[in-house]
Order: structure tokens, then C-alpha cells, then sequence
């Protein structure tokens, strides 16, 4: 396990001003804070703010969160090398206030490429993800939606372990109660009182899954308010709840490497939108880590934020439907074109598509790795590729035995969380994953005038999805099913290496030659599985 390799001093706070600790640079450094008494009303009665100086003399400002009884405590992430001064500063309670310390931030000499390059930014160009020093980033997400409110410490610990073996750069995962995750936690993480208040307790227990998603080389991606349902959350609550709630999950977690998700499932149905952006702004507004909304099944909502700065990614969900209707939406819908519009510029990402082993809405039969791996595909040539999420039915339930979904009633008989480890579909992401880092993945761009004809014209099952690099070194053609496949002659250079790719072992066949007839340059896969066809200028 990846593992920070500076000391993290962690102090109680016993004058105003504090000897320097020491913390590696993107590490977090933990600061905890007294307060003269304990408040009935923490989240409303003491609101504390922490000003921060760069070494630079930049500054910069957190919130500081209550963590049970008399105890604040704030996080930071410090990115420059050098020694860091803070101060506190709250109106409520005069002990929270004038705080002062600092500490010394060092040069990280570990291989965590959590603590090697930073929190993820966007590239220069909006399309795709990078570390905060500029190091390409692949999002490759996996679903754990109950995993950090139900796992022990040592199941989190293995899940983990073998999620970063497979490759994956990012786990999703709900913050507190929710439709799947209510009556089946340990316990409450928020209470609905009047005003809302918060399980410290609770929270503490949460901290440590956070924190091993990063230890693990991972980035952390919380759905901060679930909002499907009515007695979801992100619906229940009074806007200013919602809005505290979240202040609160973001002071907490917000110094870890985390790409937010602010919202859950959310139908954003009516005025409701109004609602989020507000929320959105007044807690996201800072811009200090990436945001994005998690919406609902074919729920294209760009449109309704593509005017919200801190709306930094689309996040869309293909869904787990199997039907024409819902292939329709995924390959001609919305998604296809919203990568080319100057004024929408964001990385595209499906946060939703097929989960392996759950049965698809309209034939009631479970999704196997084959359409795991045409979602993922699908989803990765008809935008830029900055990654893709994947999912399995018992991940994401995270059972303990074999059982139901909590209020998901078709969900029955579902596996333990241990059947989703080690399937063919986490096999298929892995080897995705070391195909698209096997060439200049960023310059590629869908291209579906590289086709001569679409097989999946009529058929959306058998849709091909094409991209290439501007400059013709890359393409790539991925087949659902084998089969002849016509490609234009006039879009390759002559030199181009065709080679089959299998998607599901990630081994290359040897070169292979089309058959020509004028334009049109027919090959023809090696069986009725589903393949890539790699053309490329120079072998690697």
C-alpha cells in the first residue's frame, strides 16, 4: 500500500501559536483546535475559518470542522514547498479565534501518484484530467456506493488492495445515508433535527476508509447528497441543511485527493436545478478540487449547468438498460456531440454504465463482461477519452451474505461483495486501461467518418465507435461483435500497422492486411467476440 513517507504532526492545540510541523507536499497536514465549551449547536454555533499564507505569500482559506465535544479541527494540502503560517478566525466563539501556528512543507520521495503529482485539474485544453504538476490522469472509476458506510476496516482494506492492482484511478462512494444505504449502516452519519446536526463519531469511522482510498493511490469521488428519492437526503433536507451538510463533508474530506460529486441519481426535475446551483456555488465556488453531478438514468443535464464555473466535468449515466431505446440515447443522444461545442468544454465522463451481474431493465437479464466492455468502449470513442466508470451489482450493494438491495426491489438473491473482486469485467478494465495508456491517448478524438458503413446502423448492438488522433498515428476502431468492418481509405495514412487487439485478454494479433476495393478497405475480426482494430503509423 502506497504509504506518505514525511511524519503528519498532529497537535493539540494548547496556546495561540503552535511549533511548526511537518507534512509532505500533497500530503494533508491535521490541525486540531479547542474550544473553551462544548456548544449545543456545533455546525451553527461556531462557524471557524482558517486562513493560510503560502510560502510564496499567496493565501488561501478552509473551513475548519467539528469533530465531537470541544474539538475542531482543520486539513489542508499543502502543494508549495516551504514553511506555511496559519490563523483562525471565528465571530461566534472567541476561543476558536486568533489561533495562529505553522508548518513545513517537504519534498515527498514515495511512488504514491496521489502524493507524487496532486490533486486532479483539468488540461489546459478542457478535454481531459491531469495531477496538479501536469501528469496525465485516467479516470478509471469503480462503484463501491454502500463500501465506505458498511466495509470494515479490514474488508476496505482488501478491496482496495486489489482495485489498485486492477489499475483503477478512482472509487465512488456515498457519503451518508441514502435509498441503498439507510436501515443496513452501522449508523446515522447526519441526524434530521432542527436545524441538522452530525455524527462525529461517525465520521471519524468514514475518515479512515477516505483516507485508504488515496493510501492506495486512488482518488476519492463522494456523492456528497443522494437525491433520487423524496427521503433521499439531497431532497429531504431544507436547502439550508443540504447546503451545511455539505459545507461540512467538504471541510472534512476536502484536503484529501477527491473529485466531488455533489449530487446523486438526482432527476433535477422543475425549478429543482435552481436548488443545486446555489448549493453548487456557495460550497464548490472555491474551485479547490473538481466537481461534477451524478444524474440520473439518461438524464442529460449540461444544458441546465453548463453556466456553473464549478460544474468542472459532464457526468452523465448510460444506465443499465440493454434495449434498443437505451442504446439509442447512449450512441445518437446528447453525449455524442457535446465534446465539440466551445461553450461546453468539459471532459465527458459515464459515471453509470452497465454494472457486471445486474440484470438490464428491459430483458431482465444480467450484464456480463461483454457489455461491460461495449459500455465502456461505447462511452470512451464517442467523446475523448478521459476515462469511464465501471460497476458491479455486488460492489456496490455491499452485502455481507447473499441478499437483497435496501429499496431496490427487483434486487434479490444478489452475491456478497466478495463475487464483484476478481471478475472478467475487472479483467476487461485492466487491460482497458493499459490500451489507452499505450499510445497518445489525449490527442484522440472520435472520428466516425473513418467508417465506410456502420453495421449498427440498424442494430445498436452492434455499433462501432471510432476515434483518431488528428495527425492520423492513432486509431481506434472497437467492434461489439466480429465481423467485416469497411473503413475509408482516404482517413488512414498509407503506412498505417492494423493489428487486432483482444479486449478481453489485451494481447495484439500480428499485422494484418485489408481486402481493397477502390475507397473502401475491408478487414475482417478474428471471431463473433467483440474486438479493437489498432491501426497505427509506427508500432510501439
Amino acid at each position: 500500500m502506497f504509504r506518505s513517507l514525511a511524519a503528519l504532526a498532529v497537535m493539540v492545540l494548547v496556546a495561540p501559536s503552535l511549533s511548526a510541523a511537518t507534512v509532505a507536499r500533497y500530503d494533508v497536514i491535521d490541525q486540531s483546535l479547542s474550544c473553551e465549551k462544548e456548544l449545543a449547536q456545533p455546525l451553527w454555533d461556531a462557524q471557524v475559518y482558517v486562513d493560510l499564507t503560502f510560502p510564496s505569500g499567496k493565501q488561501t482559506t478552509v473551513e475548519a470542522f467539528w469533530d465531537g465535544g470541544a474539538t475542531w479541527r482543520f486539513r489542508y494540502c499543502p502543494g508549495e514547498l516551504g514553511v506555511w503560517k496559519w490563523t483562525t478566525r471565528c465571530e461566534q466563539q472567541s476561543s476558536l479565534s486568533g489561533k495562529s501556528g505553522s508548518f513545513d512543507c517537504i519534498e515527498y520521495f514515495g511512488d504514491s501518484p496521489i502524493y507524487q503529482h496532486g490533486p486532479i485539474r483539468l488540461s489546459e485544453n478542457r478535454l481531459f484530467f491531469q495531477y496538479d504538476d501536469g501528469t496525465p490522469y485516467f479516470f478509471l472509476g469503480d462503484t463501491a456506493w454502500n463500501g465506505v458506510l458498511k466495509a470494515t476496516d479490514d474488508d476496505w482494506g482488501r478491496y482496495l488492495t486489489i482495485r489498485q492492482q486492477q489499475q483503477f484511478t478512482a472509487i465512488q462512494f456515498v457519503s451518508t445515508q441514502w435509498r441503498g444505504g439507510d436501515k443496513t449502516i452501522p449508523d446515522r452519519v447526519y441526524y434530521p433535527t432542527k436545524p441538522i446536526s452530525v455524527n462525529a463519531k461517525e465520521f471519524q469511522r468514514l475518515d479512515k476508509r477516505v483516507v485508504a482510498i488515496n493510501q492506495h493511490g486512488m482518488v476519492a469521488c463522494p456523492v456528497v447528497l443522494w437525491a433520487l428519492l423524496g427521503s433521499d437526503p439531497g431532497n429531504a433536507l431544507p436547502e439550508k441543511d443540504a447546503q451545511r451538510l455539505a459545507e461540512y463533508i467538504k471541510a472534512r474530506w476536502g484536503a484529501y485527493n477527491v473529485i466531488w460529486m455533489l449530487s446523486g441519481d438526482c432527476p433535477f426535475k422543475g425549478d429543482s436545478a435552481e436548488r443545486w446551483k446555489r448549493i453548487g456555488k456557495n460550497v464548490f465556488g472555491d474551485r479547490q478540487r473538481l466537481c461534477t453531478l451524478h444524474a440520473s438514468g439518461q438524464n442529460w443535464i449540461l444544458g441546465k449547468f453548463a453556466d456553473q464555473p464549478w460544474y468542472d466535468f459532464i457526468g452523465y449515466q448510460s444506465g443499465h438498460g440493454d434495449g434498443g431505446s437505451a442504446l439509442q440515447w447512449h450512441l445518437a443522444g446528447p453525449v455524442k456531440d457535446a465534446w465539440n461545442q466551445s461553450k461546453n468544454t468539459r471532459p465527458i465522463i459515464n459515471l453509470e454504465p452497465n454494472y457486471e451481474a445486474i440484470p438490464a431493465y428491459e430483458s431482465k437479464q444480467k450484464h456480463d463482461d461483454q457489455h461491460v466492455r461495449r459500455a465502456a468502449y461505447w462511452s470512451l470513442l464517442i467523446s475523448p477519452p478521459a476515462g469511464v466508470t465501471y460497476g458491479h451489482n455486488s460492489i456496490w450493494i455491499w452485502n455481507e451474505k447473499q441478499g437483497a438491495a435496501e429499496n431496490h426491489g427487483s434486487l434479490r438473491n444478489v452475491e456478497p461483495w466478495t463475487a464483484g473482486l476478481k471478475t472478467p469485467g475487472t479483467k476487461s478494465m485492466t487491460v482497458l486501461f493499459d490500451y489507452f495508456a499505450s499510445g497518445p491517448r489525449q490527442k484522440l478524438r472520435p472520428n466516425q467518418q473513418l467508417l465506410a458503413t456502420q453495421i449498427g446502423k440498424k442494430n445498436r448492438n452492434h455499433f462501432v465507435a471510432a476515434a483518431s488522433t488528428k495527425d492520423g498515428d492513432w486509431s481506434v476502431v472497437y467492434m461489439p461483435v466480429g465481423g467485416k468492418l469497411d473503413l475509408k481509405a482516404d482517413q488512414l495514412p498509407d503506412s498505417s500497422n492494423a493489428r487486432w487487439f483482444n479486449p478481453r485478454t489485451g494481447e495484439f494479433g500480428k499485422p494484418v492486411s485489408p481486402q481493397q476495393e477502390g475507397s473502401t478497405l475491408t478487414f475482417e475480426a478474428p471471431s463473433s467476440e467483440d474486438w479493437v482494430l489498432d491501426l497505427r503509423r509506427e508500432l510501439p
